[in-house]
């Protein structure tokens, strides 16, 4: 049973006839049976979700047709039932879809359940849920104003699609929302949405890495058992294998532009390596450049290369340094080996009468280099090659401090004009630097494989 306050031409709220005043106060036994209702009419994963109290920030990423909104507007009734008398706000990306998506789902869900309600639609959208315990107010905004929210204090708050907004804006909108978080006994933010690329979610949950404040779930469009049969074809021919990986599976992908390292994976090429062993070899791709110099700290293991660290340097003199700093021992004994940017073999970053390898060679550093650097489509090609090659094997794992590599083999696109790699801002946060630094050290280690062979020996300078 609703009641709907429209406004009528003069601009009053108005109230369509219904029955008698609903009488909504009840035990936490009530409480508890609407709990079970919905709970049991959920998928396994979408149960997962709304069950979750422990964490603070819930993240749901699903592809179409996974049941995302139903979960959605479950957790959001769960959440009511458990902070009875205080206020809510349910966010979508712009208005018309707050009006046709969050407000309609919102509806009928509230419907199946016969939850009674009240529903406000000006000036601004609002739910007030006439619960058992205690009535709820929610509140639907869009994301376009999230500012709005400043001096409400409200016990729960998520986000529909939040992966469509520009991850900029998203960041600061989620910051206002956890601060908003004051009321209650159950104070969630959840943030649901098909993936779009690498946006807000991608960011939060992978990016950041494990956090105990925190969680993501996921739901494949293939476990919702309540599609038609022929759902997922008609998916298949429509769309790219990136889009169908993204909107059918729930998994972060490059949508815009062809990926440069198309079959990179955190988890499958993940290296549990972060410091050097005193049998260790190390090889540093160095990228100089006159403002900052980028490193990629590799290691020759049985498996393969390992990526255990990356650094931002500001010259050359600061390589050094770093250097010295980190890995003296290694200097010292002949197994550090930095494999630089050939083309600055006549330059200095210090501008400076002597060139960058000079500086280097002074201070005791092996340098392994040739004349020119290699092409970039062959760069490209070895660091896809210990990817993946096409036996299957992976010879290329990343340690997950190197953010700024794992950003750069997840996300560095091809520019559809020149048909190359794209390029960064030259600033720290450059990945096309990184790649670049990275390439530098496999492309000379692309010739001799100890891990084919067992060996660990590298006796070829």
């Amino acid at each position: 049973m609703s009641t709907i306050l429209d406004l009528c031409p003069g601009g009053l709220l108005l109230a369509k006839p219904t029955e008698t005043e609903p009488e909504y106060r009840g035990t936490e036994a009530d409480s508890e049976e609407l709990r079970q209702r919905i709970k049991a009419d959920l998928l396994q994963y979408q149960k997962t979700v709304v069950e979750d109290k422990e964490h603070r920030i819930i993240g749901f990423v699903a592809g179409y047709g996974a049941g995302k909104s139903r979960t959605m507007c479950a957790w959001t009734v769960l959440c009511a039932l458990d902070n009875p008398d205080t206020l809510g706000v349910m966010f979508a990306p712009t208005g018309p879809l707050v009006r046709d998506v969050v407000i309609r789902t919102m509806e009928d869900f509230l419907e199946q359940y016969e939850i009674t309600y009240e529903f406000r639609a000006s000036p601004l959208p609002e739910f007030r849920l006439l619960l058992p315990e205690g009535p709820v107010t929610v509140l639907c905004r869009s994301m376009e104003n999230w500012s709005r929210i400043i001096g409400l204090n409200c016990s729960f708050i998520c986000a529909d699609e939040i992966d469509t907004s520009k991850i900029e804006i998203a960041r600061r909108a989620v910051d206002k929302f956890l601060g908003r978080l004051r009321a209650g006994k159950r104070r969630q933010l959840g943030l649901f949405s098909t993936p779009e690329g690498f946006g807000i979610l991608y960011s939060m949950f992978v990016e950041e890495g494990h956090k105990p404040d925190r969680a993501l779930y996921k739901g494949r469009t293939a476990d919702n058992p309540y599609l038609p049969p022929d759902f997922l074809d008609a998916m298949r021919e429509n769309y790219s294998p990136q889009l169908f990986k993204s909107y059918t599976e729930g998994e972060f992908c490059l949508l815009t532009q062809a990926a440069v390292y198309p079959e990179f994976d955190r988890h499958l090429n993940r290296s549990e390596q972060n410091r050097p062993t005193e049998q260790d070899s190390l090889f540093i791709g160095l990228d100089l450049n006159v403002d900052r110099c980028l490193m990629a700290v590799c290691v020759p293991q049985a498996d393969g290369i390992h990526v255990i660290q990356e650094w931002v340097a500001r010259d050359t003199p600061g390589v050094i340094e770093r250097l010295r700093q980190e890995y003296q021992q290694w200097i010292d004994h002949g197994q550090l080996v930095v494999c630089p940017d050939a083309s600055s073999q006549n330059r200095s970053s210090k501008n400076a009468g002597i060139s960058d390898f000079g500086l280097m060679k002074q201070a005791g550093l092996r340098l392994q280099t040739q004349a020119s650097n290699p092409f970039i489509r062959d760069r490209v090609l070895t660091l896809n090659t210990l990817i993946l090659n096409a036996k299957g094997e992976r010879q290329l794992f990343v340690h997950p401090d190197c953010k700024l590599m794992l950003r750069g083999l997840e996300q560095q696109a091809y520019d559809q004009a020149t048909q190359q790699p794209t390029k960064g801002d030259g600033g720290v946060d450059d990945l096309s630097g990184q790649m670049d630094a990275l390439g530098y050290a496999c492309w000379q280690l692309r010739g001799i494989k100890p891990w084919q062979t067992g060996s660990t020996g590298w006796s070829v300078y």
